[in-house]
């Protein structure tokens, strides 16, 4: 068999500006939207037409964050605590032979202007910037199948952290939000669910933790003589230069 070459034909727009804020799956924080910019030849009218009937998409994409050739016949799923080893191919773990994975999206709008085409979508679990290889309409009668067997991912995991938000927190957060609505509700649903690696999860903690979201710098920390409570402590102006893209939250 011939290697094959293959060439993004769009990129998507995030409000995660790293992998450690994304989280596992699309549907766990609402308003963690995304926006698809289809790059040339492929940013053609022609080539969206009738996308639009379709709810759904499938978006093929590539780990690019993860570095290549690392990969392992057997890992540790962050749903089994990081404790436990499947075969990789029974997990949907980045580190992959092929840097390759597939999301389902919500399909929101499709917008085509001055030659440009992007895609307006849902919830997503991507890195702002990720190279997306192939876009496909999700099939509901062939692609839903509701008595399918999950593995060790049955369930929608639940929120494992409660978020608080200190005075000054709360204070920045409020000015904050007059331009990125549902700003403290996006803040919290990212945190509920523990970015942190699987071995310090469920555990006290005084480090102190960022994440980066839209264009900002979100530093928490374990809330004191507690394992579960997470403080807000200060929302930063991020000093990246990244177009500013608008996500606007549900």
């Amino acid at each position: 068999m011939n290697d094959l070459t293959l060439s993004p034909i769009a990129i998507i727009h995030t409000p995660y500006k790293e992998k450690f804020s994304v989280p596992r799956q699309p549907d766990l924080v609402q308003d963690g939207v995304g926006i698809v910019e289809l790059l040339p030849p492929y940013n053609s009218p022609e080539a969206v037409q009738g996308l639009e009937q379709f709810s759904h998409l499938w978006l093929i994409f590539q780990f690019d964050q993860i570095q290549q050739g690392k990969w392992q016949p057997k890992v540790r799923p962050p749903r089994l605590g990081g404790n436990q080893r499947v075969g990789v191919f029974a997990s949907r773990a980045t580190h992959r032979p092929n840097p390759l994975g597939l999301s389902k999206v919500a399909l929101r709008k499709v917008e085509c202007i001055n030659g440009h085409v992007f895609l307006h979508l849902g919830a997503v679990d991507l890195v702002d910037g990720t190279p997306i290889f192939d876009i496909k309409p999700y099939i509901a009668y062939a692609d839903s199948q509701p008595d399918a067997k999950s593995g060790f991912a049955r369930e929608k995991p639940i929120a494992k952290l409660q978020v608080e938000f200190t005075e000054h927190a709360q204070s920045a957060v409020k000015k904050l939000e007059e331009k990125r609505p549902h700003l403290a509700r996006f803040i919290c649903e990212v945190i509920e669910q523990d970015p942190r690696p699987a071995y310090q999860q469920g555990k006290p903690s005084e480090r102190i933790y960022g994440i980066s979201l839209y264009e900002f710098n979100i530093k928490w920390r374990i809330k004191a003589g507690s394992f579960d409570v997470v403080e807000v402590l200060d929302i930063e102006k991020s000093n990246r230069n990244d177009r500013n893209w608008e996500l606007g939250g549900s």
